[in-house]
């Protein structure tokens, strides 16, 4: 992987405990919409946690469902439609999520190696926390052996980058047993905290991961909060 280090190019970021995904999927608009006009003069990150819900990417999902679409409405578990590529997964509490707000043209870079920067930040964050995660050519993301550890789901919107990736660091994985995860039949996800075994800090997670980031991408993640975003 090429290297790319700029220091000086600065990022901001809002670190968000937990948000709905509807209000952080019209956030993630509101931003494509204010870097696409100027009124955001930068790339932009998110990370968060999410209350648990199924999203279906382009390419449906639905039909990989392997309990009924009663039962899902029965726990309670929004489904949400969205642009991303991919088909159905899963978001909960314990699992980090990140959305960068990215004008691709600023990193000179192709999708297929935006995506695969994404894949390097959850690689290098999970060996950070003691897992070792590689890439699959079964399907994007990262894994351990045939484990999925880590998902990446990106849409494009008049040249910036928006959705992102979702690292499994210490979820309840029950709810990714109801579905075929990313439209693959039999396989398993997993988590950091499963593979190592022992419960894993979501602070400590989240410090890594955005270290990583930085590294990853060779930027400065300026710290910023909701109210401070257009």
């Amino acid at each position: 992987m090429d290297a790319f280090d700029n220091r000086s190019l600065k990022w901001v970021c809002a670190q968000i405990a937990s948000m709905d995904y509807a209000e952080a999927l019209d956030l993630q608009r509101r931003l494509v919409s204010a870097r696409i006009a100027g009124n955001l003069d930068r790339n932009a990150v998110l990370i968060l946690e999410h209350s648990p819900v199924f999203t279906l990417g382009r390419r449906g999902g639905l039909e990989n469902l392997k309990v009924p679409e009663s039962f899902l409405k029965q726990s309670g578990i929004p489904v949400v439609q969205v642009e991303r590529g991919g088909t159905i997964t899963y978001h909960g509490p314990g699992q980090l999520v990140v959305y960068p707000i990215v004008r691709l043209r600023d990193l000179k870079m192709r999708v297929v190696d935006y995506v695969e920067r994404l894949e390097e930040v959850m690689i290098l964050t999970a060996a950070d926390l003691g897992v070792q995660a590689e890439r699959n050519a079964l399907n994007r993301g990262v894994w351990v052996e045939n484990r999925k550890l880590g998902s990446i789901g990106v849409a494009i919107r008049r040249g910036v980058s928006f959705h992102g990736l979702a690292l499994n660091i210490d979820p309840s994985l029950a709810p990714f047993g109801w579905v075929h995860p990313c439209g693959l039949q039999g396989i398993r996800m997993t988590s950091v905290s499963k593979e190592r075994d022992c419960p894993v800090s979501m602070t400590l997670a989240r410090e890594v991961l955005t270290r990583r980031i930085e590294d990853v991408f060779g930027v400065q993640l300026v710290m910023t909060d909701l109210k401070s975003l257009p």
